[in-house]
């Protein structure tokens, strides 16, 4: 039995069934809890709202403008670059 640390309602995991680090909703207030202990089990609210937008943004601008800057690399090295084949 583990106790959500928001609304202190017992849930009842069983550390056979849940690895440390997985993810549970606790069912009387819905918050994302994640599992950081496992005998006895422990939980951890988690802030998901924080964490997700700043992977998304770190994903979405740094891979992009990368993908853009080695294009621009490949074209700038380019021997054949503007030469005609006949």
């Amino acid at each position: 039995m583990a106790t959500c640390p928001e609304c202190d309602a017992e849930i009842e995991v069983d550390e056979f069934d849940v690895d440390k680090g997985d993810l549970i909703s606790c069912p009387d207030c819905g918050s994302n809890l994640e599992v950081t202990s496992i005998t006895p089990v422990e939980l951890e609210a988690v802030e998901e709202d924080d964490e997700e937008d700043d992977e998304d943004d770190d994903d979405d601008n740094g891979d992009e403008d990368d993908d853009f800057d080695d294009v621009d690399e490949v074209d700038e090295d380019d021997d054949t670059a503007g030469e005609d084949y006949e």
